[in-house]
């Protein structure tokens, strides 16, 4: 899980304005640290199918914000990508 520490560090580094924490930078930003964490779960706990189901659930809610937000706005796409380091 992530820390409340954590989480609004997370905000502050990825918020547009100063009172932003929904836009979908900040949502893809909470959704890929969580991916790191479940992902670093994954090299203990190799046999934990019910956790790997709540990763691809959330792999799919990020694919389709990331989808959303190319579409929408293709500058605030890129920087997003390399600013987080998605896309190799």
């Amino acid at each position: 899980m992530i820390t409340k520490e954590l989480k609004s560090k997370i905000i502050q580094d990825n918020q547009l304005s100063p009172a932003d924490s929904g836009s979908p930078e900040v949502q893809v930003a909470i959704i890929t640290e969580r991916i790191n964490q479940l992902i670093n779960h994954f090299q203990v706990h190799k046999k934990d199918y019910h956790s790997r189901r709540g990763l691809m659930k959330l792999v799919g809610q990020r694919k389709r914000l990331l989808e959303y937000l190319k579409q929408t706005d293709r500058d605030r796409y890129q920087s997003l990508i390399t600013k987080l380091n998605l896309r190799k």
